[in-house]
């Protein structure tokens, strides 16, 4: 069977990189998230990767503690380089060519990105790991991730996460929860289910891009990309 999707953008948060820890980068689950990456590599699915700097330095966080707003963004986008040169070095390491592009310029370390390498990139079997957010203040990696996704013509936006949908309600306080098998962005927003910023939501509303929200692990990034049924979709219709 060949994939559903032919070119897809996983949003990865920060804080899965660094395991059982809180802070910090964990190798042994960069290499495991890394091995997910290559079960979908390895059907000649282009790729490209968005991974939020939680683990390290979380903007909004360092604002509400008192710092410039601004300021404190900006150390969240080198965070988030932080992380894409560790996953970087482990999917080389696996055997998988790829490029990190930063949207702010850093040129001894990475790429800066431009799409139209970024597509070339990807159309030559790279991974390209997108680094620093959209390069502004106040966005977030969510809306990085559809940004990207639309400007490299993806067929599906993958949020990789560690519950394997998305709930009415949050299924590690309540049993009751109920998973959604497809929902709209609009009911989304209504709902206020926190899966994504509403930035992102009226970016991906706007262009009908479907967004797949799945487990990390297990397989389920390999079983979203070949159409099965698995996670939840949120689509327009």
């Amino acid at each position: 069977m060949s994939p559903t999707y032919k070119r897809v953008l996983l949003k990865l948060s920060g804080e899965a990189l660094a395991g059982t820890n809180k802070t910090g980068i964990s190798p042994d689950t960069v290499a495991e998230i890394c091995r997910e990456i290559g079960t979908v590599l390895a059907m000649g699915v282009e790729m490209a990767l968005v991974i939020g700097g939680g683990n390290i330095f979380r903007g909004l966080s360092g604002s509400a503690k008192g710092m410039e707003r601004s300021s404190a963004d900006y150390m969240g986008m080198l965070a988030t380089v932080l992380n894409a040169l560790a996953v970087q070095d482990m999917l080389e390491k696996q055997g998988y060519p790829t490029r990190v592009l930063s949207a702010i310029t850093m040129q001894e370390v990475c790429e800066p990105f431009i799409r139209r390498r970024a597509l070339r990139h990807m159309e030559k079997g790279r991974v390209v790991i997108c680094a620093a957010g959209t390069g502004n203040p106040y966005f977030t990696t969510d809306t990085t991730a559809v940004l990207r996704g639309m400007e490299l013509k993806c067929d599906a936006i993958i949020k990789a996460t560690k519950v394997d949908g998305i709930y009415d309600k949050d299924p590690a306080k309540y049993s009751d929860a109920v998973k959604f098998e497809t929902i709209t962005y609009d009911e989304t927003l209504a709902r206020h289910l926190g899966v994504m910023d509403a930035t992102a939501f009226a970016l991906v509303r706007d262009n009908n891009i479907p967004i797949i929200v799945c487990r990390m692990f297990g397989g389920d990034i390999r079983r979203a990309v070949m159409g099965e049924p698995v996670g939840t979709i949120v689509r327009n219709d």
